[in-house]
């Protein structure tokens, strides 16, 4: 394993699968937390607690601030734990007068609750905690998000909370959050995790990593520079007020921005044709003849997306940062690829620790113009909705093995076709050396391969082509225990969930016609 910092230490987009995804279980259209909002989750039994400065609530395991705790522990691991703790002799749900829904055991109910805040009402989250001070509560899991502003609604967060109280305070509790907060409800708790089923429900696709943060990670190259914190927020404030159906935002990048991108690409530009694959090369070509790719500008997402568009269905859409890897794969079920709009700090152009547009538009756009690499990236998406965390790891792993470090073999050579490589010089050039070891790519096996993130992968995967990448993804998606089946209808751009006789008629339907199409066009073309 190498010691030295990669020449490019591109954190590339499968770096995620180090923080599990968020849990999303009980949230069924409730998204997580944005890295404009706090996020609060209990450290592990008998750890030590932090505590800086800032609100307090009382929790199961201690004290807890609103501040970015979920950097160092994901909110699945706190939500996994306690859900092990409190599910064994677990009664079913039950309901009581204003409809909501809790679980009881020992004369203490357990009770999903999901309320708003307003401008008006900032003081109602401290209130919020003087009430569970009051009724002895325990706060077991916090998730926040941005609320949906509305005409005339000065609503700009949105909390859902898990709860403990004692059975018979449970309408005292209930009646005095809602005296200070907004729009209290209940949520019951889902065997299947949410996932979006319309193209417009990933806007509540927004879970941030904030691990590799200018304003969180020290290591980071911006991170002294108080400028580039600004100039990224301003960016990244651009992806987080997006909303699907939206012109994708435009941003004039400065001299300085323009001339980190020059370095970036003249230097990957100059050892491409050697070493990327086929695709990527011929991808890369139309770039730079359709929209204007080249050392003098940094293209567009919106010129991009609609090249894409064209070119394999696939469109971009913007991200303020790293996403959790159940939100990205997501997106890749609908072909959407999220893509951040900034680039690294100018005082390291050779060197990210986390992806920006270097990496989104050198690494993976060209290989998204390839109709079957298009098609792969969208099957391992497909393979992501509604599984489990443990699958979501997996899919995550092959993810980052595959599309971000993947090698695959053309006309007798290894070429690399993973973005990670591609937005790398120094990762590239050792990855096609003698150094590494190579494996053959076999889902079951890569699955599970442990991987690095700081220093160059000691192993690579290689697959045969493309067509036989998707085949073993195929067959191992089919793996998967899901209780339905999903059906993605590219002209309304939905997942259909074919849980129902009726819904599986239609689909054979459909397909019988597409069948009845392409038969006559064989006659056709035997006739003649």
């Amino acid at each position: 394993m190498l010691k030295k910092k990669r020449n490019v230490k591109k954190h590339a987009r499968a770096q995620l699968i180090s923080i599990k995804p968020s849990d999303d279980r009980v949230l069924k259209g409730v998204r997580e937390v944005t890295m404009a909002h706090i996020q609060l989750a209990p450290g592990p039994p008998g750890s030590p607690q932090q505590r800086p400065h800032g609100p307090q609530m009382k929790t199961e395991n201690g004290v807890q601030t609103a501040g970015f705790s979920g950097r160092k522990q994901s909110l699945i691991e706190d939500a996994r734990r306690e859900r092990s703790s409190s599910s064994a002799g677990s009664p079913g749900p039950s309901r009581y007068g204003d409809g909501f829904v809790f679980e009881e055991k020992d004369g203490r109910v357990t009770l999903n609750v999901l309320f708003s805040l307003s401008n008006e009402k900032n003081a109602g989250f401290f209130k919020t905690g003087k009430i569970f001070e009051t009724f002895e509560a325990k706060l077991l899991h916090i998730e926040s998000r941005p609320g949906r502003k509305l005409k005339n609604s000065a609503t700009d967060l949105e909390l859902f909370m898990k709860c403990e109280v004692h059975s018979s305070d449970l309408d005292a509790f209930t009646n005095s959050l809602k005296r200070v907060v907004d729009d209290v409800r209940s949520l019951p708790e889902e065997k299947v995790p949410w996932f979006p089923q319309q193209i417009k429900d990933l806007d509540r696709c927004n879970m941030l990593i904030t691990k590799f943060d200018p304003d969180m990670d020290q290591d980071h190259p911006g991170y002294s520079d108080s400028e580039y914190r600004k100039r990224r927020a301003y960016i990244c404030e651009l992806a987080s007020t997006y909303k699907q159906g939206d012109p994708l935002p435009i941003v004039e990048y400065t001299a300085e921005e323009v001339f980190t991108w020059r370095e970036v690409y003249r230097q990957l530009r100059s050892i491409y044709p050697g070493l990327a694959c086929r695709q990527f090369m011929d991808g890369l070509q139309q770039l730079e003849k359709e929209c204007g790719y080249g050392e003098d500008r940094i293209p567009q997402l919106r010129e991009v997306s609609a090249f894409l568009k064209e070119k394999t269905g696939f469109q971009l859409r913007p991200v303020a940062g790293l996403l959790s890897a159940r939100d990205f794969l997501t997106s890749l079920a609908f072909r959407v690829f999220q893509c951040t709009q900034y680039i690294r700090h100018s005082s390291a152009p050779m060197h990210s620790p986390e992806p920006d547009c270097c990496h989104e538009l050198l690494g993976h756009i060209p290989m998204l113009a390839d109709k079957e690499f298009a098609q792969f990236s969208q099957e391992i998406g497909l393979a992501s909705l509604g599984a489990s965390d443990e699958d979501i790891q997996k899919l995550s792993t092959l993810y980052w093995f595959t599309v971000e470090f993947g090698l695959c073999k053309q006309n007798g050579t290894v070429k690399a076709y993973g973005a990670g490589l591609l937005s790398s010089y120094g990762e590239l050039v050792y990855a096609l050396s003698n150094e590494p070891e190579y494996k053959p790519f076999n889902p079951e096996e890569t699955a599970v391969q442990p991987y690095q993130d700081q220093t160059y992968q000691p192993v690579y995967f290689v697959s045969e082509s493309f067509e036989d990448a998707k085949t073993k993804m195929r067959r191992y998606s089919a793996t998967i225990k899901r209780p339905f089946a999903l059906r993605y209808d590219p002209f309304t751009c939905s997942v259909e969930v074919l849980d129902q006789p009726g819904k599986i008629q239609n689909a054979l339907s459909q397909m019988r016609e597409e069948l009845k199409t392409l038969h006559g066009a064989l006659e056709t073309f035997s006739s003649s």
